[in-house]
């Protein structure tokens, strides 16, 4: 294929209107001027065909109008249904030169086709496609209507193309409203969607697998909770109860082959709280909050001011990504919300690792030897998920710049799944390592911060030393320069007897 075909085909692709939705409205749309045509993208999605059911595209109330500059002709609008494999079987090009998708009186010599029509050249798999359809404006009237539920039916897996086309450049200003339907075997939900529907059920399952156990544990010690454990607890909840939310929401998608604004925006907007709320988690947990440090202090109001501001930028950018027509906006929009986002992403990651860098260090200081061990753990497994991140980008970036048709649909939904299953992966590290137990509480800096005051006061009020004993027995460990470690659940703390 030549650069200029090449080139041709990109920029029809990139007027293809997303397959995020089965049913595709049109409200006076205008037609593009491409080359020497005018047309319109009608929709681009992946179809799955098999024997037991059928697959079509339909066409409801299709109606064209045009300016009363060309009421006098008869103009023609051709609808042309094409797979993504049979791309070049649309238009041509005289000597090698620019390609065109109109016939002109040069390629009517040389190829054949009729001049004033879309070139068609018969696929090699079969004779009957690429599909056009004609519909011819009557003399005189300004406007023309296809047959309405007029089908088109799919008998061959792939990825469909649909456009429509005018090759009169007195059609120039063409509108067309109406609407068309694509179905699949299985449903109205898009081919490259339709896996994400029991990915979701999955998740479901295994989500509830983990909140099971979790609150288990959680009401079992439920007097001895820390904070940071009442945090995960919000995340295994919000986690569950997303993945339903996105079940029952393709599941509405495939039966009715529409998505409902309202439910589509709760949805986003639930998964939003649910990655703001992680994110801070692993912040909060990566400056030692509740294990090292009974407050955040002066960073409170910063921690806050990031997670609304990441919520924000992850709610647009969803929005975009999902809800309604917001669909088909162009790259340059969508790059402009993905910014923002990614840069907070970035931000985090370097806010995250400086953090837990000062964390092992004031506790290789305090020679804690279990919580240095679990926070050696948690930054050698969020370093695993920051480099399986970066990876994965670069992977996503690759699939997406080697497939610039989308024919690789049936293996798409894996992009989105992999984040999905990364997020749930370092969740269930995090409730590994902070699990519920009997002396969690106990071991919390607040805790140790009272006991001491009370190991204080007592010595101060007897003016004797070594005067005070704890209220609790505690698992009793020895450490490595003799002093002694107090072993609150997971936690320990210290305490250098004096004997002066």
């Amino acid at each position: 294929m030549s650069m200029n075909s090449y080139i041709f085909l990109l920029i029809l692709t990139f007027l293809l209107k997303p397959g995020n939705a089965s049913i595709h409205v049109y409200n006076q749309e205008s037609f593009n001027e491409v080359g020497n045509s005018y047309l319109l993208s009608g929709g681009s999605e992946g179809i799955s065909s098999s024997s037991h059911s059928r697959s079509f595209v339909r066409f409801d109330n299709i109606t064209f109008r045009r300016p009363k500059s060309a009421a006098k002709s008869r103009g023609l609008i051709q609808v042309v249904l094409f797979e993504a494999a049979d791309r070049n079987n649309i238009g041509g090009s005289a000597y090698g030169g620019q390609r065109s998708i109109c016939c002109t009186s040069d390629l009517s010599k040389l190829q054949g086709c009729k001049q004033g029509e879309v070139i068609r050249i018969p696929s090699a798999n079969d004779l009957n496609w690429p599909i056009i359809l004609k519909l011819h404006f009557s003399r005189n009237s300004l406007s023309t209507s296809m047959k309405n539920h007029e089908e088109i039916s799919i008998s061959k897996t792939g990825m469909y193309n649909l456009f429509f086309i005018a090759c009169d450049p007195k059609l120039k200003g063409v509108v067309m409203s109406g609407k068309t339907v694509w179905k699949n075997s299985d449903g109205y939900l898009p081919g490259r969607m339709a896996p994400l529907m029991r990915f979701y059920v999955f998740m479901s399952l295994v989500y509830f697998l983990l909140a099971v156990i979790w609150f288990t544990q959680y009401i079992r010690f439920r007097k001895d909770i820390l904070q940071l454990q009442h945090c995960i607890s919000a995340v295994v909840g919000l986690g569950l109860f997303q993945m339903i939310l996105w079940y029952f929401e393709y599941a509405n998608f495939n039966s009715t082959g529409m998505r409902p604004v309202v439910l589509t925006t709760w949805v986003v907007t639930v998964g939003a709280v649910r990655k703001t709320i992680a994110r801070l988690l692993v912040l909060c947990v990566s400056m030692g909050y509740g294990v090292v440090r009974p407050t955040l202090g002066g960073l409170t109001s910063k921690v806050l001011l990031l997670g609304i501001t990441y919520f924000l930028a992850s709610e647009l950018l969803d929005i975009t990504e999902y809800v309604g027509t917001i669909n088909d906006l162009s790259g340059r929009a969508r790059l402009f919300l993905v910014l923002p986002d990614a840069l907070l992403d970035a931000f985090l990651i370097l806010w995250i690792f400086t953090a837990l860098s000062k964390t092992l260090e004031q506790l290789q200081v305090k020679r804690s030897a279990v919580k240095l061990d679990i926070y050696r753990k948690f930054s050698n497994a969020l370093a695993a998920v920051v480099f399986a991140s970066v990876a994965w980008i670069a992977y996503e970036l690759y699939f997406k710049a080697t497939d610039p048709f989308s024919e690789r649909w049936q293996s798409a939904w894996i992009i989105t799944a992999f984040w999905d299953i990364l997020a749930f992966a370092l969740l269930c590290i995090i409730c590994y390592l902070w699990a519920p137990s009997q002396s969690s509480q106990r071991c919390s800096a607040v805790s140790i911060f009272l006991l001491m005051m009370k190991i204080f006061l007592k010595e101060k009020l007897s003016k004797k030393k070594k005067l005070f004993q704890f209220e609790k027995k505690v698992p009793l460990y020895q450490s490595s320069d003799g002093q002694v470690d107090y072993l609150m659940g997971s936690f320990p703390f210290k305490i250098i007897w004096n004997n002066h």
